[in-house]
């Protein structure tokens, strides 16, 4: 009996898989990854996992660090709507932010500044205008509520270093404020999202999960989740006009000061303490917005139609207005 050596030389070739088993492993890779690598709501879903674990950490070290010292009240005093608590809180979650997107730059090969936020501008004209909008904004919103009779004004027990004390902290809580929500929706969410869907469905996604984000303030309303998710869609049309979020970070820093510090407001549902004027509102909700604050006056309504119109005008679209990518 001959035996053929071919026969005993030639691997075997291993069975190729059915067909619907690789269209299968296609469609499950192509849900993760696309022609441009990981898909970009993974990406944002990665960055958010990121940012709860990141801030999970450092909250935990300052708790610890808190009642090393002997202060075992320390959640207790977090619930405080206090100058120093909100400090802390913004410091926490800029840390975690920031961490959070210089890792994702690295897993997709970027710089962080292409995130919306050109650090050669940083302080530059556009973060100033925005915070002339932001004041202006607030001024005109609390005055016109004033004129129909649903505020009042009364100079605050402050004065001195204590009030100055308190301008200078309220600024600085504003103003991370202002870095860490702008940063993470309107920098690093709307590029990342801006990819996957393009810019203005991503704007719209964004501003309503922003919006959301307020409910859980103490005080708030459904009212004022919605003013914030108008703000938010505002702050991305100053995105896509000036190129930089820049503009909506001084913006929001200063509409925020000015509902706490300057005229003594409840800013979005949270009243806190330490303020240049004490201010009262009476009247039907519709007018002074409640609990929640001018936000969700119907003032406000009319106001933010008109910053939408007058910004417009003043930031025409720009020749390179294309979707980020």
């Amino acid at each position: 009996m001959t035996v053929n050596p071919q026969s005993e030389t030639t691997p075997l070739t291993p069975p190729s898989p059915p067909h619907g088993a690789e269209r299968l492993e296609d469609l499950i890779a192509s849900l993760f990854a696309g022609p441009g690598g990981i898909r970009a709501g993974w990406r944002f879903f990665m960055f958010t996992i990121i940012f709860f674990l990141i801030a999970g950490i450092v909250l935990t070290v300052f708790a610890a660090a808190y009642v090393a010292s002997g202060n075992s009240n320390f959640l207790t005093n977090l619930s405080q709507p206090t100058a120093g608590v909100l400090l802390l809180e913004e410091v926490i979650f800029g840390i975690a932010t920031f961490i959070a997107a210089f890792l994702m730059s690295k897993i997709e090969g970027r710089r962080i500044e292409q995130y919306g936020m050109p650090l050669n501008e940083a302080f530059g004209r556009r973060f100033w205008e925005g915070v002339i909008w932001g004041l202006v904004a607030i001024s005109v919103t609390v005055f016109l509520i004033a004129v129909l009779h649903g505020v009042t004004f009364a100079t605050s027990a402050l004065s001195g270093s204590a009030l100055v004390g308190y301008a200078m902290s309220w600024a600085v809580v504003f103003l991370l404020t202002g870095f860490f929500e702008e940063f993470s929706y309107r920098g690093y969410g709307q590029f990342t999202l801006t990819t996957g869907m393009g810019f203005w469905p991503s704007a719209i996604v964004l501003s309503l999960i922003f919006g959301a984000g307020h409910l859980g303030n103490k005080g708030e309303s459904w009212a004022g989740a919605f003013s914030a998710a108008l703000a938010g869609y505002f702050f991305c049309f100053t995105l896509r006009r000036t190129g930089t979020i820049w503009f909506a970070i001084g913006m929001h820093a200063a509409w925020d000061y000015g509902e706490t510090f300057v005229f003594g407001t409840p800013d979005s549902g949270i009243v806190a303490s330490g303020h240049l004027l004490s201010t009262s509102f009476h009247g039907p909700r519709w007018l002074t917005g409640g609990s929640v604050g001018p936000e969700a006056s119907a003032v406000y309504f009319l106001v933010c139609a008109l910053l939408f119109l007058v910004f417009h005008f003043l930031y025409p679209a720009r020749d390179t207005d294309t979707d980020h990518s």
